[in-house]
């Protein structure tokens, strides 16, 4: 045959790996002795394929080979031969070819994780809270200690597979009678057996049980946010390790504030008259009664900042700040002396006929800030 490998293979120089592989395959079964029969020259072109596709079936060795170096032959550079191994993975998977590699199952294997949710309200968020949490979970067996058998007993070697979690089973095909291992159904893969399971775990070397866990909840988290408790998690069967268990926090809706990453808003309504007049109030906020002083003259939306009353920055101290969001009210029931009073007022700053125009187009702080929390 040629000694052109793509030649031989009757691929193209610039074909894919995939179109290599479909190539060989097809050719291998062509001609391979088992499958050719008397014809003397197939176990030589049979080899010839091979020796092709070892080469161009290998990314290093094929780029070797295109810059005219023959790495199957002796002394090419990259030596290794095409063993029966490799033509086994080709045509039956590399998972296949790996099962045979694998010893016994372990019977111990890492518990799953858990994951709880924890709803959280402002104040907690706010300054950090310490919480217990109870959790269902698998824990160790206290009779057996995770061994999984019954006091007094211990796991037998399989009688079957003689501990090795495998056995070997005949397959044939087109290459002939192959061996392949498969996982022992006595033992299930495990190479031993459990002759008197404990009876309290029924041979899982575990137990459900309630367990309450602590945890400080740093400040500053927020809803979707995940704590990990390492290894607080269920036992694994047999007594594996321990997986973790993840505190998702869900923060409650307040009824005055609204949070904005670690910063706080929220709505004053003062009268028209404390509004034009300039006035203190007192503001109930987290950290208990703070005092807001409004300037003569101030107008709806305007926003007084208190520096450092917001949620407290996670993990790198420090706080947001309390925005006050000011809603000036306007009577709707006036007695004819309030009545006077207002037109008098309107008179002297002569608003008893107000020039009707248009306003600047504009949308308050407070009302973006509530547009971005509907999602608007």
């Amino acid at each position: 045959m040629s000694n052109d490998y793509y030649e031989i293979l009757g691929v193209a120089h610039d074909a894919t790996p995939e179109q290599i592989k479909k190539a060989y395959r097809k050719l291998a079964r062509e001609h391979h002795p088992d499958v050719a029969g008397d014809d003397p020259a197939a176990e030589d072109r049979f080899k010839d394929v091979s020796r092709a596709y070892e080469v161009l079936g290998n990314p290093e060795k094929r780029r070797a080979y295109d810059l005219g170096a023959d790495p199957s032959s002796p002394g090419g550079g990259m030596g290794g031969g095409f063993g029966f191994q490799d033509i086994f993975e080709t045509f039956f998977g590399a998972a296949t070819g790996a099962s045979a590699q694998r010893g016994p199952i372990p019977r111990s294997r890492r518990g799953q994780d858990a994951l709880v949710r924890l709803d959280l309200d402002l104040t907690e968020v706010t300054f950090g809270v310490h919480r217990e949490v109870a959790v269902d979970t698998a824990v160790l067996c206290p009779t057996c200690q995770g061994s999984c058998c019954r006091p007094g007993t211990s796991p037998r070697t399989c009688e079957v597979c003689h501990g090795r979690g495998t056995v070997q089973r005949v397959a044939r095909s087109f290459l002939g009678q192959v061996m392949t291992n498969q996982p022992c159904a006595a033992c299930r893969g495990f190479g031993s057996t459990i002759p008197e399971p404990c009876t309290e775990c029924a041979g899982e070397g575990r137990v459900r049980s309630r367990r309450t866990l602590a945890v400080d909840v740093p400040a500053g988290v927020d809803t979707g946010t995940r704590i990990k408790l390492t290894g607080q998690g269920e036992v694994g069967p047999a007594g594996g390790p321990a997986g973790d268990v993840y505190l998702e926090v869900r923060e409650r809706r307040h009824e005055v504030f609204q949070r904005d990453g670690d910063d706080l808003h929220a709505t004053l309504s003062v009268p028209m008259t404390a509004a034009a007049l300039g006035t203190v109030l007192t503001l109930d906020t987290l950290d208990g009664p703070q005092e807001v002083d409004l300037h003569p003259g101030t107008q709806p939306e305007q926003v007084v900042t208190l520096k450092g009353l917001g949620v407290g920055h996670l993990h790198v101290g420090g706080r947001g700040d309390l925005h006050v969001h000011v809603d000036v009210t306007v009577p709707t029931a006036l007695d004819d002396e309030q009545v006077e009073l207002l037109q008098r007022l309107a008179a002297l700053r002569g608003e008893e006929r107000p020039e009707a125009r248009f306003a600047a187009s504009h949308q308050g702080v407070f009302s973006k800030l509530r547009d971005k929390l509907a999602g608007r």
